[in-house]
C-alpha cells in the first residue's frame, strides 16, 4: 500500500513542496486487484477508473508497463488517475483488502477538490458502490451493474450473478451509494436487465443508445471511438454535450458496420437479432431520408458551369465532372441533358 504511505507523508508538506514531489507514479497489488496511479496536479480532476468484465488478467500478466482499464486514456488527458484492474474472471471488487485500502485512501485525498468516477459494466458497479466513500463529484457509468445482491435485484438472471454469489453481498459497499455525485449513465434500454439496473441510478442523467447491448459489444463501440470521445469530454469538462452526444449516436447508427458487428455479437440470440433487424430497417429508412435531405441542399451548378466552359477543349474531363454531379443529384434534368449532349 505504497500510495497510502506516500500520501500520508505528502500531506505534511507545504503546497510548494507538494508540487515539487509531482508527478508521482506507482502501483500496488491488493489481493486480487491491481491498482496503478499517476498523480500530476491537485488542481486537476482526479479520476477513479474500475475495469469492466471481459478480461481475465492474472498476477502473472502484470509487468512494469501494464496499464489497467482507463489508465492510459486518463494519462493522455493529463488528469490525475487511480485505476483498478480486477484479476481473474469472476471478481467484483469485494476483496476486504481492497475495501480497507479505499477506506484508508479516502481521507488522504483532501487536496484533490474534483473527483471523478469512470466505469463500464462491472467497473460501473464499483464506481457506484464506492462513490460516497471516495466523495466523488461526478461519475460516468456505461451500462453499469448496480448490485449482485439477489434480494435487491432478483431479475438479474445473468450467469455472472450465480458466479458472483461466492462474494459477500450483505456487507458494506455491496450496492450503489452515489452520495452527492452527479453525472451520466449510458445504456441500451432494449436490454431489459441493463434497463432495470439503470433505473436504480435515479439521480443521474440517463443517455440511451439503442443497439448498444452489454458486455462484448463494448469493443465494437470502441472501434468507432465512441467511448473514448465521451470519456475525454467527461474528464475535461465533467459535462457532456447531450445534443452532440445524440448526434454522434445517430451517426454511429447509420454505419452499416455497426449493425454487422452487433449481429455477429448476437448470433446466438434470435430475440436480439430480431430486434436489431427491426431497428436496422427503421434506421435504413432514416438514412435514405437523411441522404435525400442532404442531396436537396447540394448545389451542383458550379460543376455544371466548369463542365460547360471546358466541354469543347476537354470533353472527357467535362463528362467526368458531370458524372460526379449526377452522383450527387441523380435526378437532376440539366445534368442528364448535358451528359446526353456530350455522350
Amino acid at each position: 500500500m505504497k500510495l497510502l504511505y506516500w500520501l500520508d507523508e505528502w500531506l505534511t508538506l507545504s503546497p510548494s513542496e507538494q508540487r515539487e514531489r509531482l508527478p508521482m507514479t506507482g502501483c500496488d497489488l491488493l489481493d486480487d486487484v491491481y491498482v496503478k496511479y499517476h498523480l500530476v496536479d491537485p488542481k486537476k480532476p482526479l479520476l477513479f477508473a474500475f475495469s469492466p468484465a471481459g478480461t481475465n488478467y492474472q498476477t502473472s500478466d502484470l509487468h512494469k508497463d501494464f496499464a489497467p482499464w482507463g489508465y492510459r486514456l486518463a494519462q493522455k488527458q493529463q488528469v490525475n488517475v487511480i485505476a483498478f484492474q480486477h484479476l481473474g474472471q469472476s471478481n467484483w471488487f469485494r476483496s476486504r483488502n481492497l475495501i480497507f485500502f479505499l477506506e484508508q485512501l479516502a481521507p488522504l485525498l483532501t487536496p484533490f477538490s474534483t473527483r471523478l468516477g469512470y466505469g463500464l459494466s462491472r467497473g460501473g458497479f464499483a464506481v457506484g458502490a464506492f462513490s460516497e466513500l471516495l466523495q466523488l463529484d461526478y461519475v460516468l457509468l456505461l451500462h453499469p451493474v448496480s448490485t449482485k445482491n439477489t434480494t435487491i435485484a432478483p431479475w438479474d438472471t445473468r450467469s455472472s450473478t450465480e458466479l458472483a454469489q461466492q462474494f459477500d453481498w450483505q456487507g458494506d459497499y455491496h450496492d450503489l451509494q452515489l452520495g452527492n455525485a452527479k453525472g451520466y449513465i449510458i445504456y441500451d434500454p432494449t436490454n431489459e436487465i441493463d434497463r432495470k439496473h439503470a433505473k436504480r441510478y435515479q439521480t443521474l442523467t440517463h443517455l440511451r443508445v439503442y443497439g448498444m447491448g452489454h458486455g462484448t459489444h463494448a469493443s465494437y463501440l470502441n472501434k468507432f471511438g465512441f467511448y473514448k470521445q465521451v470519456a475525454k469530454d467527461f474528464m475535461h469538462h465533467q459535462e457532456l454535450d447531450i445534443k452532440k452526444f445524440r448526434q454522434q449516436t445517430k451517426t454511429l447508427r447509420l454505419k452499416e458496420d455497426y449493425y454487422q458487428s452487433l449481429n455477429r455479437a448476437n448470433s446466438n440470440s434470435p430475440h436480439r437479432l430480431a430486434l436489431l433487424s427491426t431497428a436496422h430497417q427503421i434506421l435504413a429508412d432514416e438514412k435514405e431520408n437523411h441522404v435525400q435531405e442532404h442531396q436537396a441542399q447540394i448545389d451542383v451548378q458550379p460543376l455544371i458551369d466548369v463542365a460547360v466552359k471546358h466541354q469543347d477543349d476537354h470533353p472527357k474531363d467535362a463528362i467526368k465532372l458531370l458524372k460526379v454531379a449526377q452522383q450527387l443529384v441523380p435526378d437532376d434534368p440539366l445534368v442528364e441533358h448535358k451528359l446526353r449532349q456530350l455522350g
